[in-house]
C-alpha cells in the first residue's frame, strides 16, 4: 500500500486546511518544490498535489508550481486535483508530466464528462469523492449534495476511471483517524483501486489501512500528520510495505 504525501497549494505556499475550510489555514512552507523533495527523499513513490485556489476558482491557479514539481521529478507518479474542469486543463497537466488528474466537482455535476475524459485520456483519470455521512460534497467541499458516494463510485467505474480517492471531509485535517468503515465499504463495492484520505494521525492508522490492502485499498494520502510530526513518513511507508506484503487482512 502506498503512503502518499499531500502537498496542498494556496497562493503558492504549502498549506493544510481543517475540514476544507479556506479560512482555517496552516502554512507549512513557502517552497512547495522543496517540500516535494523532502518527501521524495523520505521514500515517497507518489505525490498528491491539490490546487486549493483552483478548486475554489474552478480553474488552475497554482499550475506553475505544479509544473515545476513535475519537471523536477519526471519519473515520479504525481496526481493533481483542484480546478480541473476542462479537457484542455487535463491535456496541459499531462503534457507537463503529471501522471493522474483528479476530477471532483465536475464529475459529480456532469457525469458524462468523465466518460468522455476516460476515452480521451485513458489510464490518467482519478475521481475524487469527498463525502460526509456517505453523501458527496462539491465546490471545494462548500456544497453537500444528495448523491450517494457508493452509487457514484460504481458509475465512474463503468466509465473506466483508474481509481477513486475517498475523503471523509469531517475528518480531513483533524487527525482523528481515517473513517476505515466507510472506506472499506466503498472499496468492497467496486472493482477499481480505492485511495483513502482524510484524518490519518499516526502509524497505527497506517497499519490498519495496510491490513485492508487485499480489499482494494491501495493507498492512503497523508497531510497534516507528516507535517506536524505525529507520523514519520518513512516509518509509515515501511510499516505499510511490511503489512501489505504479508497479505494481512481484517485488522
Amino acid at each position: 500500500m502506498l503512503l502518499i504525501p499531500a502537498i496542498d497549494l494556496k497562493a503558492g505556499q504549502c498549506v493544510r486546511l481543517r475540514q476544507g475550510d479556506m479560512n482555517d489555514v496552516t502554512v507549512f512552507s513557502d517552497d512547495p518544490v522543496a517540500v516535494a523533495a523532502r518527501w521524495v527523499e523520505a521514500g515517497a513513490r507518489r505525490l498528491h498535489i491539490v490546487d486549493l485556489d483552483g478548486a475554489a476558482e474552478g480553474e488552475p491557479v497554482n499550475a506553475e508550481v505544479i509544473h515545476r514539481i513535475a519537471e523536477q521529478y519526471p519519473d515520479l507518479p504525481i496526481q493533481v486535483g483542484g480546478g480541473i474542469r476542462t479537457e484542455d486543463t487535463v491535456e496541459v497537466y499531462i503534457q507537463a508530466g503529471v501522471r493522474y488528474v483528479i476530477i471532483g466537482t465536475r464529475a459529480v455535476n456532469e457525469p458524462h464528462f468523465i466518460s468522455d475524459l476516460c476515452a480521451e485520456f485513458p489510464t490518467h483519470v482519478i475521481i475524487g469523492l469527498d463525502a460526509r455521512d456517505g453523501k458527496v460534497a462539491t465546490e471545494g467541499w462548500s456544497k453537500l449534495g444528495r448523491h450517494d458516494a457508493i452509487d457514484m463510485a460504481r458509475h465512474f467505474q463503468s466509465d473506466g476511471v483508474e481509481a477513486i480517492i475517498y475523503t471523509d471531509i469531517a475528518r480531513d485535517g483533524m487527525l482523528r483517524g481515517v473513517n476505515i468503515e466507510a472506506t472499506l465499504q466503498l472499496a468492497e463495492a467496486v472493482n477499481i483501486p480505492v485511495i483513502a484520505a482524510g484524518g490519518i494521525r499516526n502509524i497505527d492508522n497506517v497499519k490498519k489501512l495496510a491490513a485492508l490492502s487485499g480489499a482494494g485499498i491501495v493507498g492512503a494520502i497523508t497531510g497534516r500528520a507528516i507535517y506536524e510530526g505525529t507520523l514519520d513518513f518513512a516509518e509509515g511507508q515501511r510499516a505499510a510495505d511490511e503489512i501489505a506484503g504479508r497479505g494481512a487482512f481484517g485488522l
